[in-house]
C-alpha cells in the first residue's frame, strides 16, 4: 500500500474507534442530539408567538418557526465541537497517544479520525433537528440546488468547527476545561441574526453581531432555504469558514506534531 492508502486505512480505524467509543459512552452524544431540540421546542413552543409579533410578518415567511430554524441547525452545529474537544483531551492526556506514536500509525490519523466522528455525529444531530421543526410546521421552500448548497455550507462550518474543537482539546490540560473552552463557540449564535433581527439590538451588540462568523453563515441558510434576501451573506460565510478551517488545522497539527515534554 501506498503512504496516502495507509493514511486512509489509518484514519478510517480511527474513526470506527471514535465511533465505538460514541456508542460505549452515549451520555455527551446523546446530550449533544437532543440540546439543539430541547431549544427548538423552547423558541417555537414557548417563545414563538412574542418573539414572531415582534419580528413581523415580512421575515422568512412570515413565521417564527421558519425565522429561527436556521439558527438552530447553526447552534446545532456549534454545539457538535464539544465532545470533540473533550474525546480529544482525553486521547492526549490518558497516554493512549503515545502508544499510537509507537506504533506503524499515520500521523494524522488520529485527528482525522476525531474531525470525522464530530462531522458524522453532527450531521445526525442536524437531520434530527430539522426533522422535529418540520413536524413543528418548517417549511422550506428551497429546490434540490438549494439544499446541496446548504448541505455543502453546513459541511464546511462543521468542518471548520470541527478542528477548532480539535485544537481546543489539544490546548486543554484536563476534559474539565477542555467542555469548558467551547461553550464560547455555542454562545455566539445567540449574539447573531439566529433568533432575532440584528437590526432590533442595542447599536453596540449590532456592530459585533453582523460582524462574527454565525449572522453571514445563517443569513446564508435562510436565503437557500426560504428565499429571504442574503445580499452578501454567502461569500462572507464561506471566506469566514475556510480562514477558520484553516487556521485551525495548521494550529492542531503544529500542536499535535509538537515534541512532547518528558
Amino acid at each position: 500500500m501506498s503512504g496516502p492508502s495507509y493514511a486512509l486505512a489509518d484514519s478510517a480505524t480511527m474513526l470506527r474507534r471514535n465511533l465505538r467509543h460514541a456508542l460505549r459512552y452515549p451520555a455527551m452524544t446523546i446530550s449533544t442530539l437532543l440540546l439543539p431540540v430541547v431549544i427548538l421546542l423552547l423558541f417555537v413552543g414557548v417563545l414563538g408567538g412574542t418573539l414572531g409579533a415582534g419580528i413581523g410578518r415580512g421575515s422568512a415567511g412570515g413565521r417564527y418557526v421558519d425565522y429561527v430554524t436556521p439558527g438552530i441547525v447553526l447552534m446545532t452545529v456549534a454545539s457538535g465541537c464539544l465532545a470533540t474537544s473533550v474525546s480529544v483531551c482525553v486521547d492526549m492526556t490518558g497516554g493512549i497517544v503515545d502508544r499510537f506514536r509507537t506504533m506503524a500509525v499515520s500521523r494524522g490519523a488520529l485527528l482525522t479520525g476525531h474531525v470525522l466522528g464530530g462531522m458524522i455525529q453532527t450531521a445526525t444531530s442536524t437531520a434530527l433537528v430539522v426533522g422535529v421543526a418540520a413536524l413543528l410546521g418548517f417549511r422550506p421552500t428551497a429546490a434540490a440546488p438549494e439544499w446541496i448548497a446548504t448541505i455543502g455550507l453546513l459541511a464546511l462550518l462543521a468542518l471548520a468547527l470541527t478542528w477548532l474543537a480539535v485544537l481546543i482539546g489539544l490546548l486543554s490540560k484536563t476534559p474539565e476545561s477542555a467542555s469548558n473552552r467551547p461553550l464560547l463557540i455555542q454562545f455566539l449564535p445567540f449574539v447573531s441574526s439566529a433568533f432575532v433581527p440584528t437590526g432590533s439590538m442595542p447599536a453596540a451588540v449590532r456592530v459585533f453581531a453582523e460582524n462574527q462568523p454565525f449572522t453571514p453563515v445563517v443569513q446564508t441558510t435562510r436565503g437557500l432555504l426560504l428565499g429571504t434576501p442574503a445580499g452578501d451573506s454567502a461569500a462572507i460565510a464561506v471566506a469566514w469558514c475556510v480562514g477558520i478551517a484553516l487556521v485551525a488545522y495548521i494550529g492542531a497539527r503544529a500542536v499535535f506534531d509538537r515534541p512532547r515534554k518528558s
